[in-house]
């Protein structure tokens, strides 16, 4: 599948993240913003764009002139052949109890810990990045604090490592959403590759909106490793799905867009337990 990439700089950093935001906004939709400060010493912040269709280069000149910076860059980033990228690229990845590994490195799963068999595919999610292993640790933190959630939902779930997880350390349902069918049929074929069929339901719906997931709640713990835009639309209806004293564990949150989503569910009555930075990602732990 052909991808579009669309990159600028600019030397303020509020300016930067105002700009970031806005490129959420942009139709088409971005599938991914990022808002970095260059390291070359330059000073300057760079701010890009991922399009699975060819972004309006008319809106990126106005969205730049706007925010004081340089004409976006769109590039077309060729066809990769990914899952055999990632093979030779990824390795094993620890988070806390947990394992993250592909079937080539089967032999590497360590006897004392938990193993997540997520193989390279088209959904987000392998678990190397830096939101799927901050989400990871902060449940393995829970669980070691003796949280113990009956029900699970694991919205926006990709490859639906969050889910796997879950459902390999509970006793309780799980169930595991995504927008894109794309990774509802992938997280299937990881949740049947973990041995938790039965335990894990997969749907397709946009934030709670299927019948499945109503259902189920209110939830124990739910996950949401998803854009900071996303998360704040889905505050309002996080809020009466959660049980009291259940957890929420968020990512897909660049670092500095952390606060306006802590914001947004504190006004919903959650409280922040906990806040961990991996890199240009922070992930969440907010109670209700």
């Amino acid at each position: 599948m052909t991808t579009w990439t669309a990159l600028t700089t600019l030397a303020d950093k509020a300016q930067a993240e105002a700009l970031g935001a806005a490129l959420e906004e942009l139709e088409p939709e971005p599938t991914g913003v990022g808002v970095f400060e260059m390291e070359d010493g330059s000073g300057l912040f760079e701010v890009g764009g991922y399009f699975t269709e060819a972004p309006d280069d008319i809106a990126l000149a106005i969205l730049a002139a706007a925010h004081g910076a340089r004409p976006f860059t769109v590039s077309e980033v060729p066809e990769t052949d990914w899952v055999a990228h990632v093979r030779r690229e990824l390795h094993p990845v620890e988070a806390g109890r947990f394992f993250v590994y592909g079937s080539h490195d089967a032999d590497r799963l360590p006897g004392d810990r938990i193993g997540l068999l997520i193989e390279a595919a088209m959904a987000f999610g392998t678990g190397h990045h830096g939101t799927t292993k901050g989400c990871l640790e902060a449940v393995d933190r829970l669980l070691t604090a003796g949280f113990t959630p009956r029900n699970v939902a694991d919205v926006g779930c990709g490859t639906a490592v969050l889910a796997i997880a879950a459902a390999k350390v509970l006793d309780g349902p799980v169930i595991a959403s995504d927008i894109d069918p794309v990774a509802v049929d992938v997280a299937r074929a990881n949740v049947a590759a973990n041995g938790v069929e039965g335990r894990v339901a997969c749907v397709e719906a946009a934030g709670f909106d299927h019948p499945e997931l109503d259902r189920n709640a209110p939830y124990d713990l739910v996950f949401a490793n998803i854009l900071k835009g996303p998360l704040v639309e889905l505050a309002p209806d996080m809020a009466p799905r959660v049980a009291p004293g259940g957890r929420v564990i968020l990512s897909g949150i660049l670092t500095p867009q952390a606060d306006d989503v802590i914001a947004a569910y504190t006004a919903q009555g959650f409280a922040l337990e906990h806040r961990r930075e991996i890199g240009e990602w922070t992930t969440l732990t907010l109670r209700r």
